[in-house]
């Protein structure tokens, strides 16, 4: 808990999920509502999909002031909420939730924080051509800001979930007009793609904690003109951000995402511009502590 004295004033923000045990979220908001001086505390809630209705009815009854959503909610989510902002109906995924005197509203806060990440590191994706691996919720987020800002995209997804990247292709191509090429996640074919890719974005879970030693692209295909953008955050430097540095690439890490979707649903509940320095480097100091 922070070090602070809780009242019948201070206001709550709460993480979903299962599991939540390494989550970076509280260290991050309680940081930043320190640093402000708002009387506001962040707790995580482990929460099973068998029990996700009871909670959500839960937290509104307790009149939370908000609350994130991660893994595996964030779609099976959506039908309990009263609400979606545009943007978390047409990625069709939730991360935020803010509630108005009860009325529990939608948001993702994944897609723009992926964004924020990339210009803070001075990336335009605007016209490049960006190569994305994986299907799942933080592809889905991060495809369709990508097609928004005007990139060329190509989705790879393992054949046995081609489907799925499919789904994604035709979401875009309704709303952008955008072909969007899928293919196969295999080393020929990432090949081939990665020829006349600018940027890389790895939104699948290969490299993750514990299996840090692992990399969804083989480092011989890795080149300097590449920026290479992987969403995983633990460990900050994945073995795809490694061999990518070696290869001479510019690197952007997941915490940095992390950081960012934090800062912006911190500011939705708060109605104050979030301390993101202060946030990543709370996150940061946190996962390097569970790598010692």
């Amino acid at each position: 808990m922070p070090d602070k004295e809780i009242s019948g004033k201070t206001k709550i923000c709460a993480l979903i999920g299962d599991p939540v045990e390494h989550t970076m979220s509280p260290v991050m908001h309680n940081a930043a509502y320190k640093k402000l001086g708002l009387d506001y505390v962040y707790v995580p809630f482990r929460v099973s999909p068998e029990q996700l209705a009871a909670a959500v009815d839960g937290l509104r009854a307790l009149n939370v002031c908000g609350f994130n959503v991660t893994i595996p909610h964030k779609v099976s989510i959506i039908p309990m909420l009263d609400g979606l902002d545009p943007l978390a109906e047409k990625v069709g995924a939730v991360n935020t939730v803010v509630n108005n005197d009860g009325e529990l509203r939608g948001y993702n806060t994944d897609a723009d924080g992926f964004l924020k990440a990339m210009l803070e590191r001075e990336v335009e994706p605007a016209g490049k051509n960006v190569v994305v691996l994986g299907a799942g919720g933080a592809a889905r987020a991060v495809t369709y800001v990508l097609a928004d800002r005007g990139a060329g995209l190509t989705i790879l997804n393992r054949q046995e979930e081609l489907d799925w990247a499919e789904n994604i292709a035709e979401l875009i191509s309704e709303d952008f007009g955008k072909v969007v090429r899928v293919l196969e996640l295999r080393d020929e074919y990432l090949a081939e793609a990665l020829q006349i890719a600018d940027i890389l974005v790895n939104a699948t879970s290969v490299g993750m904690s514990p299996a840090g030693d692992e990399s969804p692209v083989p480092a011989e295909l890795l080149k300097n003109s590449l920026i290479v953008f992987d969403v995983v955050y633990n460990p900050i430097n994945t073995r795809l951000l490694n061999e990518a540095k070696a290869a001479g690439a510019q690197t952007i890490s997941g915490i940095d995402m992390l950081a960012w979707q934090g800062a912006l649903a911190f500011e939705k509940w708060t109605g104050q511009a979030a301390p993101i320095d202060l946030m990543k480097k709370e996150a940061v100091k946190m996962l390097e502590s569970h790598e010692d």
